[in-house]
């Protein structure tokens, strides 16, 4: 086979599509192979670079690939679509991979470990079960209510709420026994979600740097265990701000003509991530509004905007900071925050 500079592969369940050029950017491959294929093909092909849509599995192929000596780069699928030339299939998929990742401007998602990618599973898994908790207690406060018992908030009062309807006999044995059913379930849940709390913490404590970002106002465990694992690689972004453009916690520019337009933040980025610091930024945000003490800049901005306005900026200064302690190793202080973010939520 004819010397291959890159190859663009296009990832399903199934099947996988190739498509390689040379050095003279002419194609010489272009192939489909079946996924107990894929490990004989590149094991016993030169080295070379791989491109692949950054998606599921896409790590672990990049994790395999590597292993035999392939330079694997994945790319956003956002990324990719620009250089797909007409229609959608695999094969003009596979050919836009490969046409991308030859950009030089072209930006490449880091490959993550098997470690890494089992850190996000624990915090997905935590993630979901917290939902689930939160509709079964919906059900069941709406449930009492139609019968006559509601409770206040939070999930302390569930147990009780739970206890008076069992207690009281003038409620139907069908709806007791289904009330019974759901507090079995709460139970399990309840159970689930302290152990996964229990995996998480002592994740936490064992990692030093997310120890260190632990220090920033408004970031606690699971933040500190998901910038980490969600940016194993902090050296790609040039800047603290470039970092929270990624995450997502920037204005949309809307400029032209030399006119500066800016709306609200981009929403780019994980998800999970921007939520978790916006959370966190929100606690803050609350503490000072309670206390009435807090950063300088936090309480006059309070005067003048809205809390989750306040919140999304400080949750923009909390990614910069954390860019800043993993690019270093520097621990947290005043010193290394902008002006203003001092104190502990």
């Amino acid at each position: 086979m004819e010397q291959i500079s890159r190859i663009g592969m296009d990832t399903s369940k199934h099947f996988f599509q190739l498509h390689g050029v040379n050095a003279q950017e002419k194609v010489v491959l272009e192939k489909k192979l079946r996924r107990k294929e894929m490990a004989a093909f590149f094991a016993n092909l030169a080295p070379t670079a791989v491109g692949i849509e950054a998606c599921g599995a896409s790590h672990y192929w990049a994790r395999t690939l590597r292993s035999f000596g392939h330079e694997v780069r994945l790319i956003a699928p956002q990324f990719v679509k620009p250089y797909v030339k007409r229609g959608k299939n695999d094969a003009a998929d596979a050919a836009a991979l490969c046409e991308a990742m030859s950009r030089p401007t072209m930006r490449f998602v880091p490959v993550k470990t098997a470690e890494q990618q089992a850190t996000l599973m624990m915090v997905g898994v935590r993630d979901r079960l917290i939902r689930n908790r939160t509709q079964l207690t919906n059900a069941i406060r709406g449930y009492g209510a139609e019968f006559g018992f509601t409770a206040a908030k939070g999930t302390a009062q569930v147990d009780p709420l739970l206890e008076r309807i069992q207690a009281d006999e003038s409620v139907p044995a069908l709806a007791r026994a289904l009330f019974a059913a759901q507090a079995r379930e709460y139970a399990q849940l309840q159970e689930q979600i302290a152990e996964i709390d229990g995996m998480l913490l002592a994740r936490h404590k064992a990692d030093e740097r997310g120890r260190r970002l632990a220090q920033i106002p408004g970031v606690g465990p699971i933040g500190a265990t998901l910038l980490p694992a969600k940016a194993p690689a902090p050296e790609l972004f040039g800047s603290g701000r470039q970092f929270a453009a990624w995450i997502g916690l920037t204005p949309r520019n809307h400029s032209t003509g030399g006119k500066v337009k800016l709306g609200g933040i981009t929403r780019a980025g994980d998800e999970a991530l921007r939520s978790v610091l916006v959370v966190g930024a929100t606690a803050v945000i609350l503490h000072v509004r309670r206390s009435g003490r807090g950063p300088a800049w936090i309480v006059d901005l309070l005067k003048r905007k809205p809390a989750k306005l306040a919140a999304v900026a400080l949750a923009n200064k909390m990614a910069r900071i954390a860019w800043k302690m993993m690019m270093t190793g520097e621990s947290y202080s005043d010193r290394s925050a902008p002006a203003g973010v001092t104190g502990a939520a």
